[in-house]
């Protein structure tokens, strides 16, 4: 690697903050505000939310259902993998309904017709003042019912048994999917709580405690003013935000974002030139396994997709009697996160003895340790939630087999495992890299890449706290950690430093500006993303001030994306630049090229269609529709999967020998990924989610989340419209992929080092460009894993310090 600061690599001991120590300090008081905010938040879920009554009773006294009931219903929706197939106050799939809003509009059709029965003047009137009426004893914690209202808990129990005991797969679950009685009282029993908070107004106020959600006119739920005024808020603050960044760019743009390095000729050392440690050589085993992983989730989700047009079958075949649409779409949501996730891990193995310039030994049994750990964790979601779904006696309760949460929905034995194997991972970074920690200020680099390798497994762990038994709201607050501050925020910084310390390593930007990069995306991406989480929560049940603080603080989101965007030139002019400079060519195009598409991605699918959804106006109507997952493939795969294999693409570039690299195939997986995964999109998930919103706003959201609308000859040609994408982004992006990972398997070059100078190992400076700027020739140091010879700086005190540490006997 070309040496940024020789005057900091000639100090002895420590290399001192390579940055403002501003920039620092700016950091810190995002997170301690941000983290500050959502401490009150939590307090606030625990003690504000809507309550959950410890006896649910008819106003003779007769006991209709108990809290302990509505927590076992919970429990059975979670388990029976319910929220993978409809949703509850809005959150899950999206082929069944929305159990709240379904069980409030049935209770609100009953009681209407009940009372037309018993000759009242406004039955209508009536509805509305009888569902809106809160009659909760907070001093007994007991909820009283009318005559009404227990009668239509009644005839909807009777409704459920017959719509999950159905014999048939007709709806697209098992046949006879629950049939036990009580077990349909209790599910029945969740739906009837989470609706009744719906249209029971909080006390003192004149809106529900979901806050008027969901649409529905029969109970006279509308947008509350709340809803209206933030979502004009965040809009202030979106552009008063994007002023503020553009006039801070205008005034230090030649202080702020990507800015080549001032080097002026370089060699990237080419694939069989560069050796490998055994450690960097296991993590080919790893995307191998990522690229399967991927092929499954993806063809999995071809599935998901075909049981939208065609439910009783697929091409002929009923799918639903061994694949029911509510497995399929766990493995779907659950793949995407662990394919996704080991592409982040291995890589990170690969860049940490570059980093530290030395493999500790054995590093590589760890390596295989953690990838049979993944194995155990994937065979453990497959297994475990297949027979959750299905549902026999003998599994009820098992922390081996019962389902959670959409997308913690890995039974609890697998979910810890993976908690402690994310933890191992890091313990297995900080190993290979302790070494040059002692010698780096806590704020540069390598130690930059600590802090983000240790977000990964701590921020997952929160989602322990979402147990199935949990309050509902409160297990959505803690289980959004995970979906927003992991995915969006902890994930996207972990991405932010790999690729800054990857353009490090290839020379294309100086170590400063790289930092200072990390730096100003944490302080853009955590300013908005962590209060941001709120956006979640706008109506599950929390105080008003989750909606206001999530809507204006989820909109100041889009800058640091939008501030992506005015960089994308710049960024894709470094390394045409540098490649201009180089004696040899570049050898990562296609590895860049995907990088910059993860810049468009975030732009457009996680940004703009992100922003689209977040608004409280908006999201009041389409929550649960194809917008939400339009958003969600455009960030989840435009972003994270596109950088999986971008990484993927560059640590096989040097574990694959030159002469059996598949450059056409690169391309290839390249161009079919992007263009299908953009036909998905505009071709199905958007139009289907505006004309889905558009049915919201016009003839109800009950209606929209029907499958008598989804199923309406339109949508069905709408949904069919996917079909090219879905077959281009399988065949042509991933069986390529698939084949280059089996590559570095197949053919991995011999792994021949276990030592390296820090950082060096991608690009050198050539001899001429050295003696200009230290006066004298440079020294061939080495002979790379290729035989030929290369020009490298003189060794820096790294590799000092390493020798220092050899002959005193520092354990690696």
């Amino acid at each position: 690697m070309v040496m940024i600061d020789n005057r900091e690599a000639r100090q002895p001991g420590r290399n001192e903050l390579a940055i403002s120590k501003g920039w620092v300090q700016g950091v810190a008081l995002v997170f301690i505000f941000g983290f500050f905010v959502m401490g009150v938040l939590a307090y606030r879920t625990y003690t504000a939310s809507m309550p959950q009554p410890q006896q649910v009773v008819g106003e003779a006294g007769e006991v209709v259902y108990t809290g302990e009931e509505i927590t076992n219903g919970q429990n059975i929706f979670l388990t029976r993998g319910l929220q993978q197939y409809g949703s509850i106050v809005g959150h899950g799939a999206y082929l069944g309904p929305d159990y709240t809003a379904e069980y409030l509009r049935l209770s609100s059709v009953h009681i209407h017709e009940q009372l037309v029965q018993a000759g009242v003047q406004d039955p209508q009137a009536a509805t509305v003042e009888m569902q809106r009426t809160n009659r909760y004893d907070e001093s007994s914690d007991t909820l009283v019912l009318t005559p009404e209202q227990v009668s239509a808990f009644e005839s909807i129990t009777d409704h459920y048994a017959q719509f999950f005991g159905e014999p048939t797969t007709k709806h697209g679950l098992v046949a006879d999917k629950i049939t036990d009685p009580e077990d349909i009282h209790d599910l029945t029993a969740f739906f009837s709580w989470t609706a009744w908070a719906s249209a029971a107004e909080r006390p003192g106020l004149d809106y529900s405690y979901t806050n008027n959600w969901p649409p529905e006119p029969r109970v006279d739920n509308h947008p509350t003013a709340d809803i209206l005024v933030w979502s004009g808020i965040s809009l202030v603050a979106l552009l008063a935000g994007l002023g503020i960044l553009f006039g801070i760019y205008g005034r230090w743009s030649s202080n702020l974002g990507w800015k080549g390095n001032d080097t002026s000729s370089l060699r990237f050392l080419q694939p069989g030139e560069v050796g490998i440690t055994p450690a960097q050589k296991s993590t080919a085993w790893f995307f191998l396994v990522v690229s399967v992983l991927f092929l499954i989730q993806a063809t999995v989700g071809a599935a998901v997709e075909h049981y939208r047009v065609e439910l009783e079958g697929f091409f002929g075949f009923d799918l639903a009697q061994i694949f029911p649409f509510n497995l399929a779409r766990t493995w779907h949501v659950q793949l995407s996160l662990l394919w996704t996730a080991a592409a982040f891990l291995a890589s990170a193995i690969f860049l940490a003895p570059i980093i530290s310039g030395r493999e500790p030994k054995g590093q590589h049994y760890l390596s295989y340790g953690l990838l049979g750990a993944l194995a155990l964790v994937v065979a453990g979601m497959f297994g475990g939630t297949a027979i959750s779904i299905y549902g026999p006696d003998w599994a009820e309760g098992s922390i081996f087999f019962s389902q959670q949460w959409e997308y913690l929905d890995l039974p609890r034995f697998f979910q810890i495992l993976l908690v402690i194997g994310l933890f191992l991972w890091f313990l297995i970074i900080v190993r290979a890299i302790r070494s040059r920690l002692r010698t780096e200020s806590k704020f540069n680099m390598p130690w930059l890449f600590t802090y983000a390798a240790l977000a990964i497994p701590a921020f997952y762990a929160v989602g322990l706290l979402a147990m199935n038994t949990v309050h509902l709201t409160v297990a959505e607050f803690w289980r959004f950690w995970v979906v927003h501050l992991w995915v969006e925020d902890f994930l996207e910084l972990f991405t932010t430093v790999m690729v800054a310390y990857l353009f490090v390593m290839l020379g294309v930007v100086r170590r400063k500006i790289a930092i200072q990069i990390i730096f100003l995306d944490v302080i853009l991406y955590s300013a908005g993303g962590v209060i941001g989480t709120m956006h979640h929560l706008y109506f599950s049940g929390t105080p008003v001030e989750h909606m206001a603080l999530g809507a204006v603080f989820s909109a100041l989101e889009v800058i640091p994306l939008t501030f992506l965007t005015i960089e994308a030139w710049t960024f894709l002019q470094l390394g045409a630049r540098q490649e201009s400079r180089s004696s040899a060519p570049f050898p990562h195009r296609w590895a860049v090229m995907f990088l910059v598409a993860v810049g468009f991605w975030n732009f457009l699918g996680a940004g703009v269609f992100g922003f689209l959804v977040n608004l409280p106006i908006v999201s009041y109507y389409q929550i649960g529709t194809a917008l939400t997952a339009n958003h969600a493939h455009g960030a989840m795969m435009g972003v994270y999967g596109m950088m999986a294999v971008g990484l993927a693409m560059f640590a096989l570039r040097y574990i694959i020998p030159p002469d059996r690299w598949p450059d056409r195939l690169a391309r290839l997986s390249f161009w079919s990924l992007n263009i299908g995964l953009a036909w998905m999109m505009f071709a199905t998930l958007l139009p289907l989610g505006t004309m889905q919103l558009w049915a919201s706003v016009n003839q109800g959201y009950y209606e929209a989340r029907t499958l008598a609308y989804l199923t309406q000859p339109g949508n069905l040609v709408i949904e069919w419209m996917r079909m090219p994408g879905d077959v281009l982004f399988l065949i042509g992006g991933i069986v390529p992929f698939i084949w280059i990972t089996w590559l570095g398997v197949r053919y991995g070059v011999r792994a021949t080092v276990t030592s390296m100078e820090p950082e060096t190992l991608f690009v050198v400076e050539s001899a001429s460009a050295l003696e200009d700027r230290t006066g004298r020739a440079a020294v061939p140091v080495g002979t790379p894993a290729g035989g030929e010879e290369t020009a490298q700086l003189p060794p820096s005190r790294y590799a000092s310090d390493r020798r220092r540490e050899d002959e005193e006997g520092t354990p690696s």
